[in-house]
């Protein structure tokens, strides 16, 4: 489980995030939602800590990443999976040493046992015949898979995703969305979808955090959300008539 509590973070006397609090559960796949701008993808790097917040802390299993040790904060790191947006694959390695390097930096694991591991990743998210290929022989789906295979690699606890969707075409999208969910059944991961997309909203929130000019206004589950009052994640989630269907005499 990861919980985190009061973080908070401005950038030239602006606040982005404003005392934003809640917890995500291991085996759930949860989303972080709201408006571009909002903080969504701030809140994930606070929470992992490639960004230091100005207050607040995040517990991983009860683990103090912010403010604790320095090898503390390299053992939870080391149970963490990212998943960029586009993949943020390395164009100079192949895909089998694109999904490898975590291996390489982590791990003391011989060759043989890293290129097994590869391969099972691979597999596990349908790109069996790919190692030698190069990034820029590859579809943007395919790259989010071979994103995926990596971020899965070393057996992670946390699993981070930051707009796994953007620039696919919605077929594509819903394969990588039941790929994550997949995964996070399989290795009961903790994980963390940064997203807008709406079927991904609507069918895979076990739990959404919606956040709304940096703070945090409403939490609940996919099921919830379609009846919710709130003003401000009605004027996200629907425009037009489409909002009147979440209207309390519907």
């Amino acid at each position: 489980m990861i919980s985190f509590e009061n973080i908070s973070k401005s950038f030239n006397n602006k606040a982005i995030l404003d005392s934003v609090s809640g917890a995500f559960q291991a085996g759930q796949m949860s989303l972080v939602i709201g408006a571009s701008g909002t903080g969504k993808s701030l809140l994930i790097k606070c929470l992992i800590g490639l960004i230091m917040p100005d207050q607040g802390n995040s517990l991983f299993d009860g683990r103090d990443l912010v403010y604790g040790d320095k090898p503390l904060q390299t053992e939870i790191r080391r149970e963490m999976g990212m998943l960029f947006q586009g993949g943020a694959l390395f164009d100079s390695k192949n895909i089998e040493e694109n999904v490898r390097f975590p291996l390489d930096i982590l791990t003391t694991m011989s060759l043989g046992e890293k290129q097994d591991r590869v391969n099972a990743c691979l597999t596990q998210v349908g790109l069996p015949n790919v190692q030698r290929k190069m990034p820029n022989e590859l579809s943007g789906g395919m790259k989010k898979r071979a994103g995926i295979a990596r971020a899965i690699v070393n057996h992670p606890k946390y699993l981070f995703c930051d707009e796994p969707n953007s620039g696919l075409d919605p077929q594509t999208a819903l394969k990588i969305d039941e790929l994550i969910a997949e995964v996070t059944s399989t290795y009961q991961t903790t994980t963390v979808v940064v997203t807008h997309d709406m079927n991904t909203i609507l069918s895979l929130g076990d739990f959404i955090l919606f956040l709304h000019q940096g703070k945090k206004l409403w939490e609940g589950s996919s099921k919830d959300i379609l009846h919710t009052s709130l003003t401000e994640l009605q004027d996200f989630l629907f425009v037009g008539k489409f909002k009147e269907l979440l209207s309390p005499s519907n």
